[in-house]
């Protein structure tokens, strides 16, 4: 309804985003993470004024944008995440927005509570060099303002990219299926 409403798209369910035309949901999922970028620019210039003292609140709340980001593309592209699998699949397009390649463990994405913990593992990993980068410029309070809306602004801009590009990847692939299976039955 939230989408409905905001966006004007004629859907009715998550299911109904795959006969929204790609363009628009592209359209969308770019609002998405520009405004996500803002508000992570906003977030890291506030918390940037504390310096060293406000990186933990800062980091967190970023990484609560970041995954809220990625979960708005999610919905965009008609992928909700109810149940283990479409749980997994969700960690997997934060792992591919981390720019993680998963390779042989998406071959055992059937055991779920094994995947799941080695993706966290490797987006930590992943983003602590990012949050190295954070600690660094927050030595100079007045300054950190700056270079942490700088960096939040990038980093949600990173991230929203290549979530986007892995839902609208996987939108489009189960789209053809979709219209394959119409054409079938018209046949």
């Amino acid at each position: 309804m939230e989408i409905r409403a905001a966006y004007g798209l004629p859907v009715t369910s998550f299911q109904g985003m795959y006969s929204v035309e790609p363009p628009v949901l592209d359209s969308v999922a770019e609002n998405i993470i520009h405004s996500s970028m803002k508000m992570a620019a906003a977030e890291g210039a506030g918390f940037g004024l504390g310096g060293l003292l406000t990186i933990v609140p800062d980091f967190s709340i970023l990484a609560g944008i970041t995954l809220r980001t990625v979960q708005k593309l999610s919905l965009i592209y008609g992928f909700e995440y109810n149940t283990d699998d479409e749980m997994a699949e969700l960690w997997i397009a934060a792992a591919s927005a981390a720019g993680i390649d998963l390779g042989r463990e998406l071959l055992e994405k059937n055991v779920v509570q094994k995947l799941i913990p080695r993706i966290i593992q490797r987006i930590a990993a992943k983003a602590s060099a990012e949050f190295v980068e954070k600690w660094a410029a927050r030595l100079i309070p007045v300054v950190s303002s700056v270079i942490g809306g700088t960096l939040n602004y990038y980093f949600v801009r990173g991230w929203g990219e290549r979530a986007h590009a892995h839902f609208r990847q996987k939108h489009l692939e189960r789209r053809r299926l979709i219209l394959q299976e119409q054409q079938s039955l018209s046949d």
